[in-house]
């Protein structure tokens, strides 16, 4: 005849599978949507139920039991309550990342952001828009986010525009900016008509110049022109751009 503590360990084996069985159960038929307040629930039920068994019915076993033998029968206890503990938080944390895999609206993560702002006061910054409904605008998503790393500063122009001339020649000659701004023609560029568009869908901005710092527009010739009067441009531009750039005035000759 087997033993008790044979009996006992067996028992809690037997108790651990039931359980391991009904939990799985429960988590197929709610594998649409997972809650993991019921899982919590659950598991600290089944944690106060063990930790019930072993300070109640434990305690009147191991009365039968002397010396050497109870204080085994109790380490056999502790380890297979352990073990179940065990078990259960496993469980419990795989129905957590798989509840959180399916949830719905995830942030997008920071390389998706397209950083464009959405007025000449360099308010809002601009978020991935909605998905591309053709390749050709795909394209000209992607072409947009290669464009901002190439330069804390973009200046989007045209090489016929006069306004565009009065921009970049303020910026490129009265001022030494470094890294130098880059410099967009959207008449030469093989998707031009197609950024424009977007930079005006999303910056408000639908002509050129388009002056971009740190991913913000900051307007057009006249408004920059505006601040160089005021003395106030190389303000704005560390403010939007930080430590990413050096910006200095060069000197009129007398």
């Amino acid at each position: 005849m087997p033993s008790q503590r044979r009996m006992r360990a067996f028992l809690y084996i037997a108790l651990a599978g039931f359980i391991t069985l009904l939990f799985f159960t429960s988590r197929a038929r709610h594998a649409q949507e997972p809650d993991a307040r019921s899982i919590q629930d659950f598991y600290h039920k089944t944690k106060s139920a063990m930790e019930g068994t072993r300070i109640g019915g434990g305690s009147r076993r191991g009365q039968a039991v002397v010396g050497t033998e109870k204080i085994e029968i109790d380490e056999d206890d502790a380890i297979v309550a352990k073990a179940m503990q065990e078990r259960l938080r496993k469980a419990e944390q795989m129905a957590k990342n798989n509840a959180n895999a399916k949830a719905p609206n995830k942030p997008d993560a920071p390389e998706d952001i397209v950083g464009v702002g959405s007025s000449a006061h360099g308010q809002n910054h601009l978020d991935k828009g909605e998905s591309s409904e053709t390749e050709e605008h795909h394209a000209v998503l992607e072409e947009l986010r290669s464009i901002l790393k190439k330069s804390p500063i973009i200046i989007f122009s045209k090489s016929y525009c006069p306004f565009s001339k009065k921009a970049k020649n303020l910026l490129l000659n009265d001022y030494q900016i470094d890294p130098a701004p880059y410099v967009v023609e959207l008449d030469q560029h093989a998707l031009g008509p197609g950024i424009q568009a977007e930079l005006g869908e999303r910056t408000g901005r639908k002509t050129v110049p388009n002056i971009l710092v740190g991913g913000i527009s900051i307007g057009g010739s006249d408004d920059i022109a505006k601040l160089d009067q005021e003395e106030t441009l190389i303000e704005k531009i560390m403010s939007l751009a930080g430590k990413r750039l050096t910006v200095t005035k060069h000197s009129k000759s007398a």
